[in-house]
């Protein structure tokens, strides 16, 4: 069966601790482009069609930097990733088989060939799900990869709840997803609610992977210049990265 593959970009997140007033952070220049602008450069670049950005928070000083190309499904109330990749399912083509989910304050930093090489073995395998992985020097803050000892990804411990031995791990999940949608659609509904915040996450869909046995697959970005933004300080750190990264 021939695959067809649409992407999704989440742009719909406040990040209340920029205080940006009415303007949302995947607007800021990086490298003199919107962050969220590199990120469907990027999809485009692939051939990835369609290409659906999910909006909410400050959704208009998003939708302006796209006159055409893409679609834009609202995120009315944001309950999380997992809840807005489920906003955007109605957008799809009838002739999707599957979907590439990126994030769009952090997309900059992937490398054409390492999202190829994320698809190509995600068609190959007839995974239901397959991730990228990176490592990075400080993972702070990020939802660390817990491999059994034949290298199998076995489950992602967030932050918060990383014993001392894995806070040592650099190999990070930077939510770099390609679904299948079937599955999707099948494992969205069941996704947790967080106690915590509310939202729904999509990184829990990687544990009902794992308990139901479905197929998976991991690529290994291995170290990358990479940064998500959240604060000013991210940003700054992210120019520096970026600028970095275009000298190499």
């Amino acid at each position: 069966m021939k695959t067809s593959l649409a992407g999704i970009v989440l742009a719909a997140g406040k990040g209340k601790r920029m205080e940006l007033g009415n303007l949302n952070k995947v607007t800021l220049l990086l490298g003199g482009k919107s962050m969220v602008v590199h990120g469907v450069d990027l999809l485009k670049k692939l051939k990835i069609s369609p290409i659906i950005i999910v909006v909410g928070f400050a959704k208009e000083s998003v939708k302006k930097l796209f006159p055409e190309g893409v679609i834009f499904a609202q995120q009315r109330k944001r309950l999380g990733t997992a809840h807005a990749v489920k906003t955007a399912l109605p957008s799809l083509a009838q002739s999707t088989t599957d979907v590439l989910v990126i994030q769009g304050d952090d997309s900059a930093f992937y490398r054409e060939v390492t999202l190829r090489d994320l698809i190509k073995l995600h068609k190959e395998n007839k995974n239901s799900l397959t991730f990228l992985t990176i490592d990075v020097s400080n993972p702070q803050g990020l939802g660390r990869i817990i491999r059994d000892k034949n290298g199998q990804v076995i489950k992602i411990v967030e932050e918060k709840d990383v014993t001392q031995e894995q806070r040592k791990m650099k190999e990070i999940n930077p939510a770099c997803y390609v679904f299948n949608l079937s599955f999707l659609k099948k494992y969205l509904p069941k996704v947790a609610k967080s106690p915590i915040s509310g939202e729904y996450y999509l990184v829990s869909l990687v544990e009902l992977a794992i308990r139901n046995k479905e197929k998976m697959g991991v690529v290994k970005g291995g170290k990358m210049m990479w940064r998500g933004v959240n604060t000013k300080e991210e940003l700054e750190e992210a120019q520096r990265l970026y600028s970095q990264k275009i000298k190499e």
